[in-house]
């Protein structure tokens, strides 16, 4: 089985490094002996994405022609390209046909394109919270994100150094995609207006838990994440479009061969369920094995990282099916 990951994760998707990095992958309730993806059953690969910054070749990466990053001299990036990366690494592992391609948000794109793509190669998907494209809603934050970036002085045109990056730039534009990842109804049942014990005596300091919160997730995430590669990845989804040129969801899915399970999630307005509902759509017009379901959660895109019975269910039966 190949685990795609979304925006933010990596190849870390289950277990831990070893004794000294004690931290859970981000699918570790999902994957692993007796989990909804048995390990004892399946074997399980993950891989950073190309153009990611967690081991895969990425803007960070050297350019071995001039010795120096990448930086913006990296080529343009799409999803497609992503998954032509993975091909070749099933390739040189000597795997000709996957049980199953699995993937959430990003990773459910790339799942998407590997059913288009290697139609011989897929013996079943699933795509979670994801989309045949984005909407222009979607492409205004992520663009809102990389104007964070590139507007923070440290940028210096996509030239800076590792360790004096646009780290501020970064953080804003992770706070804000935080934020699409949520909902209105989980982030009133979490915080609410819940206000820290101490109260600053600045004027614009942290006053709610929602803020602390929030500038916690990005100030953390600077710590694991290049400013650079967020660009490239964000700009890999607003152009993922399968509806093509001709504007045809049906012509692009027509190459799909394999069973597929498309989940969307009721409180997801980031990717909402509609979006993934045109994909089920589609492919049952074509005629095509297509499996939609809808779960109601209230965590929002991030639903499908979150533990939920109902999702074990139905990723159980349709691997073994």
């Amino acid at each position: 089985i190949l685990i795609c990951h979304a925006l933010s994760g990596d190849h870390h998707c289950a277990g831990v490094h070893s004794m000294d990095e004690r931290k859970q992958g981000w699918w570790n309730f999902m994957v692993g002996p007796g989990k909804p993806i048995d390990t004892t059953k399946y074997f399980v690969i993950c891989s950073n994405v190309l153009g990611g910054c967690q081991g895969s070749t990425g803007p960070g990466s050297i350019n071995p022609e001039t010795g120096k990053r990448y930086n913006l001299d990296f080529p343009k990036l799409t999803v497609r390209d992503m998954v032509k990366a993975q091909s070749l690494l099933i390739d040189h592992l000597g795997i000709d046909r996957l049980h199953a391609v699995i993937g959430g948000s990003m990773g459910g794109m790339q799942t998407l394109q590997w059913a288009i793509d290697f139609p011989e190669r897929v013996g079943r998907y699933i795509a979670l919270a994801s989309g045949a494209r984005h909407t222009a809603q979607a492409i205004a934050f992520n663009d809102t994100g990389r104007q964070a970036i590139i507007s923070d002085p440290n940028w210096k045109q996509g030239n800076y150094e590792p360790e004096s990056g646009p780290a501020e730039g970064l953080a804003v534009a992770r706070m804000m995609a935080h934020i699409t990842y949520l909902s209105d109804i989980g982030m009133e049942t979490k915080f609410g207006r819940k206000r820290r014990s101490q109260s600053s005596r600045e004027h614009f300091d942290v006053e709610f838990e929602v803020e602390s919160y929030l500038r916690y997730q990005g100030q953390s995430f600077v710590t694991r994440f290049d400013p650079n590669t967020y660009l490239y990845l964000t700009k890999a989804l607003d152009r993922f479009d399968l509806y093509g040129d001709d504007k045809s969801l049906d012509s692009t899915l027509a190459a799909v061969t394999a069973p597929g399970l498309i989940v969307g999630f009721t409180s997801d307005w980031l990717y909402p369920p509609q979006g993934n509902r045109e994909i089920a759509e589609a492919l049952l017009r074509l005629g095509k094995d297509a499996t939609y379901a809808e779960l109601a959660m209230d965590f929002g895109h991030d639903s499908f990282l979150v533990r939920a019975p109902k999702l074990y269910e139905l990723m159980r039966a349709f691997l073994s099916r």
